[in-house]
């Protein structure tokens, strides 16, 4: 399972992982210090971690990077590795503050060089709120766009459900590893998005077990960053002043990409963070033809 890339290293992508899987466990290591290492070396994880973990004395690390491999090889199953450098590595990932250099998928990764957009919102989702996410994903899918979505419950749900259902294509962001499930009642859809469709998670294995539980939470908001560099777009549906969709607005407005905030959200007395949002260059929309007027109309060109 090999891959040549373009500056022509032969590199193996399960050695790769288990490098930068091995990063991520160091103590005191963080999304933004990970982050900073590979701005400073510049090279694979593998040569990463030659370099950056000159002080651990050699025992230490063989036995560090030998339960790392142990694990991941325990957790290998059918799916890729697409590394930073990799030809098939998006390059629209290097503009998320803090980028990945690595994530796990099952699918086509074709897909990540379709127009697509991403239809987002509450898990807690009002009755109208369901039908609007369908409704759009089926009108986006209709105009040949694909969808992108986090399979969570709600908006997410509805979203992924209704492309698929429109005769569309669908691409799931996840932040748990990539062979897990959460929600546990949305296994199937995330199977067959995985079989027929793309499956996508940044979230590290081992780091993953290691940590505390409650850090878990913290692979969500990430995911949100990384749907965002893959879509033109984004589209929240509904959500609270505290939810992690706004994760995705922050996330858009820093990677220049367009973010649409349905005008229902205004209209909820509720919620400040639309008008916020809106101040910050997002656009107000209230139906398909609007959208469409943004994504495919001369001032909004594809970034």
């Amino acid at each position: 399972m090999t891959e040549v890339l373009e500056n022509k290293y032969l590199i193996d992508p399960f050695e790769e992982a288990v490098a930068y899987e091995t990063l991520w466990t160091i103590k005191g290591m963080t999304e933004k210090k990970l982050s900073d290492v590979f701005t400073q070396y510049d090279a694979m994880p593998s040569d990463v971690l030659k370099n950056f973990l000159g002080m651990i004395p050699d025992e230490d690390l063989k036995q560090h990077i030998s339960e790392v491999r142990k694990y991941l090889q325990s957790r290998f199953s059918k799916f890729s590795i697409s590394i930073n450098r990799d030809f098939q590595y998006p390059t629209e990932l290097r503009k998320v503050k803090n980028p990945i250099e690595l994530f796990y998928y099952k699918g086509n990764l074709d897909l990540l060089t379709t127009k697509a957009v991403s239809i987002v919102g509450a898990r807690k989702v009002s009755k109208d709120g369901i039908r609007r996410a369908k409704k759009l994903s089926a009108q986006l899918v209709e105009n040949g766009y694909n969808i992108v979505s986090g399979l969570a419950a709600g908006v997410d749900t509805a979203a992924h459900e209704a492309a698929i259902a429109s005769g569309g294509k669908t691409i799931g962001v996840i932040g748990t590893p990539i062979d897990e499930y959460y929600p546990k009642e949305n296994k199937n859809l995330q199977d067959k998005i995985a079989e027929e469709y793309l499956l996508i998670s940044q979230v590290p294995f081992y780091r993953h077990k290691i940590e505390h539980f409650k850090a878990h939470k913290n692979n969500f908001p990430r995911r949100n960053k990384t749907m965002a560099a893959i879509s033109d777009a984004t589209i929240i549906v509904e959500a609270s002043d505290t939810s992690g969709s706004l994760t995705q607005a922050r996330a858009c407005l820093h990677q220049g990409k367009k973010l649409f905030i349905l005008n229902s959200c205004f209209e909820n007395p509720a919620i400040t963070w639309p008008s916020f949002y809106e101040k910050q260059g997002a656009k107000r929309v209230e139906n398909i033809e609007d959208i469409l007027k943004l994504l495919e109309g001369e001032e909004c060109g594809k970034n």
